[in-house]
């Protein structure tokens, strides 16, 4: 630490008062800075590295700040900004909240084709080249992040939308964001989520002709899938789980817990039990929100995300 730049007292403000968003070029970083910024964040994006100490060394915050970091930054470097990251916790008195907004190749090309922009890490190559090079350069973040945000199957009204539930709070209370998505084995396992749980080994509605057209929100569904001997059993045991891993995450500083919940096709089982672990879990205070991701493939699928209390 330079001697031109000084801890200053912690001010009583949210555990989220800093936050430091990176990720993909493409990922949508704009998005989610200014979703904050509409939460009263104050907002930075691209600051140069060595602004950053300077930055929170003044006087104590009086909101909360999210500052970008982009890989195009002139003063970039992996090493440089995990060092920052430990001197601006050292100054504030506790640790930024690193998010990183995640996003698989194939769908940064799509967006970059559709913009028809050059990545900014090959100016002069294909689009793909900059892609690679930069998942690659900011991998050591990504596995290091607090929070971690797929925003593959996004929306940027769905970005905005996941940003106010996980730092959207108005009382400023500390507590830990849970997020459940059923999914489809078929079309693989969500990525970004903590846990993953099998619900295969229940009784399928889709092979009752009267049941499958419809899907998991449906009473009918949920009674049938209920029915089954093993779902009493497994629910409890599931239930007893989330209530001694939650509690612990949160006194660990986790602020963000995913949970994915998959069957064969994302349609029947796994929507049912995320409809009823958010019932339960809201009830116990957890805010909580939901994502049916393989229902809004389906025609007519909405993007399905609902906050449901908070602790």
């Amino acid at each position: 630490m330079t001697d031109a730049v000084r801890p200053r007292e912690a001010a009583n403000t949210s555990a989220h008062d800093i936050v430091i968003m990176t990720g993909p070029a493409g990922a949508g970083r704009s998005t989610a800075i200014r979703a904050l910024e509409d939460l009263g964040f104050e907002a930075i994006d691209n600051l140069p590295l060595s602004f950053l100490p300077r930055l929170f060394a003044g006087p104590p915050l009086t909101r909360p700040v999210v500052v970008g970091v982009d890989a195009r930054n002139r003063e970039f470097a992996i090493d440089r900004l995990t060092a920052l990251l430990e001197e601006i916790a050292g100054l504030v008195g506790r640790a930024p909240t690193l998010v990183y907004l995640d996003c698989d190749a194939g769908t940064l090309i799509r967006r970059y084709s559709e913009t028809r922009r050059r990545h900014p890490l090959s100016p002069h190559e294909t689009p793909q080249v900059g892609i690679d090079r930069e998942i690659s350069l900011l991998a050591p973040l990504r596995a290091r992040a607090d929070v971690l945000i797929d925003t593959g199957a996004l929306t940027p009204h769905d970005l905005r939308a996941e940003m106010e539930r996980l730092f959207g709070q108005e009382d400023g209370a500390e507590t830990l964001a849970v997020s459940l998505q059923s999914f489809s084995y078929k079309r693989g396992t969500p990525r970004g989520v903590d846990m993953v749980i099998d619900v295969r080994f229940l009784r399928n509605p889709h092979w009752d002709e009267a049941l499958r057209p419809l899907d998991g929100r449906d009473p009918l569904v949920a009674a049938f899938v209920a029915a089954d001997p093993g779902y009493g059993p497994f629910y409890a045991r599931l239930i007893d789980l989330l209530r001694f891993l939650l509690p612990a995450y949160r006194a660990e500083g986790k602020s963000y817990f995913g949970l994915g919940m998959g069957c064969t096709g994302g349609k029947h089982r796994s929507v049912v039990l995320v409809e009823a672990l958010a019932k339960t879990l809201a009830e116990d205070g957890w805010r909580v929100s939901i994502r049916h991701r393989d229902l809004e493939r389906t025609p007519g699928g909405a993007a399905l995300g609902l906050g449901m209390g908070v602790a």
